[in-house]
């Protein structure tokens, strides 16, 4: 039987690892995620025929529970809230290897056995990994908490500082060594260490993120994806369990990957995003009127607009998030197709921070049925404005600001954007004239070859789609 299991988590941590490297083009990600989806239905069947460790009667109970849980957030959440669901599912695995680290602490503390029937005893090994699992699993769960409730407002998406926020996250994390190297010592005596360090790590979670601005909000996300991997591989080592540690490697491993590729997109340096309290990570507020950016601002109504594309021979989009409230990515598929059956080239640019969370409007645009040889990374696409006639942004701000290129009192000074202001003509849909989420006015907003195209990104996309048909 030992075999069979061992040759099924094989099996599983392959399908994983295909699973990933399919996830790495959209035009596979959907097999992807069957691959990975196949792998972990393997994994959880060996774990349930390997280990009696509670009755089948708790097992059926939280799977139904958790396949109800999971049924009703599948069909409920909205594309829009997908970046908040992904912050919530860190913070369940997080949770959950808090909470096994803790009951593996209790079993060994209460001379527990096990299987075999063998008395279970402390090892340095096996406290450290006890610790580990449990320091990773509590910052990731209340860091997790808190990146949801910035995304899903009831937590401020503004940078919280306070005087001394960094001594006391040294201070903390200082205090965390020294209780766990006590614990390791003297296992047998260190329950109320064990519980300082566990409240201890959930405060810090607290604090490593609250920090983050919401323009920020991205890399944030993919950082905790990969500390809940790293969770996972620890409790891998607390439950002697090889498929653990093969998952959680890898999920922290690509997380990891994929943040130091956010924090390029950001400009941002990784040990800032570990420390948190980011030297330039959002804004406080919106910046003052004096500072703020001045000149005359142009609209088009959606006869104008579509006059002005009618006549483009190429056009490139830049979405953002307002595509994503609105829900516009169908309306805009629909203007993709009339654009097209003029004879325009249409292509959209995609800033690898768009969104609410890594990868947030390809998702979208895939949903809409937008060909993935359309999406274009920003530096593939970049250098090609200057010869576009039209560019349309919708919803999008922060990653579109030129203030990014030559204000160095910006808070996103150095952060690379799309070049759409060398375009000849820029066409920017949004409600209003309000900053986006980094809290800033976009200076584009006054160019001379801007122009506003101001309303709800779908009805304001469904009326130039319903002009240019009549041109």
């Amino acid at each position: 039987m030992d075999i069979i299991i061992e040759l099924t988590y094989l099996i599983s941590s392959i399908l994983f690892i295909f699973g990933i490297k399919k996830l790495g083009s959209p035009k596979t990600a959907r097999q992807g995620n069957l691959y990975a989806a196949v792998g972990m239905l393997l994994a959880i069947l060996a774990t349930l025929l390997y280990n009696s460790i509670i009755t089948y009667e708790w097992i059926i109970i939280g799977f139904v529970v958790g396949s109800l849980i999971g049924y009703v957030m599948a069909v409920k959440v909205e594309m829009t809230g997908m970046p908040q669901m992904v912050g919530l599912l860190n913070g369940f695995g997080g949770g959950a290897s808090l909470l096994v680290a803790l009951a593996e602490y209790y079993k060994v503390l209460n001379n527990l056995t096990n299987k075999a029937g063998e008395a279970l005893i402390f090892t340095t090994s096996s406290t450290i990994s006890i610790e580990l699992s449990l320091v990773i699993g509590a910052v990731t769960f209340t860091g997790s908490l808190i990146a949801f409730g910035k995304l899903q407002g009831i937590v401020t998406g503004k940078v919280v500082k306070f005087p001394l926020q960094q001594p006391l996250n040294v201070l903390i994390f200082l205090s965390i060594i020294g209780l766990s190297i006590y614990a390791t010592m003297f296992p047998t005596q260190a329950e109320i260490a064990i519980l300082v360090i566990s409240f201890l790590s959930l405060l810090l979670g607290v604090l490593l993120v609250l920090p983050i601005g919401g323009a920020d909000m991205p890399v944030a996300i993919s950082l905790l994806n990969s500390y809940s991997g790293l969770a996972a591989a620890t409790t891998g080592f607390v439950l002697r369990n090889n498929e653990l540690i093969i998952t959680g490697a890898l999920v922290g491993a690509s997380g990891i990957i994929l943040t130091l590729i956010m924090c390029k997109g950001m400009n941002r340096s990784l040990m800032n995003v570990l420390l948190g309290g980011w030297s330039s990570a959002g804004s406080t507020s919106v910046q003052s009127s004096s500072s703020s950016p001045k000149g005359d601002i142009k609209s088009v109504d959606s006869e104008e607009a579509a006059m002005i594309f009618d006549s483009a021979s190429s056009v490139i989009i830049v979405p953002g998030y307002g595509m994503a409230v609105a829900q516009a990515q169908h309306a805009i598929r629909d203007l993709v197709n009339v654009l097209e059956k003029k004879g325009i080239k249409v292509r959209f640019a995609i800033h690898p921070v768009a969104g609410r969370m890594p990868g947030h409007m390809n998702v979208l645009l895939a949903e809409a049925q937008v060909p993935y040889d359309k999406l274009y990374a920003l530096e593939d696409i970049n250098d090609d404005f200057n010869n576009t006639d039209v560019v349309l942004i919708i919803g999008a701000n922060d990653v579109v600001n030129p203030a990014a290129r030559h204000d160095q009192s910006s808070p996103i000074f150095g952060m690379p954007i799309l070049n759409v202001d060398y375009a000849k003509t820029v066409i920017m849909n949004k409600r209003s004239m309000n900053p986006g989420y980094a809290g800033i006015e976009n200076e584009l907003f006054f160019y001379p070859n801007t122009l506003m195209y101001f309303g709800d990104a779908k009805d304001a996309i469904t009326k130039l789609t319903s002009e240019l048909k009549n041109l």
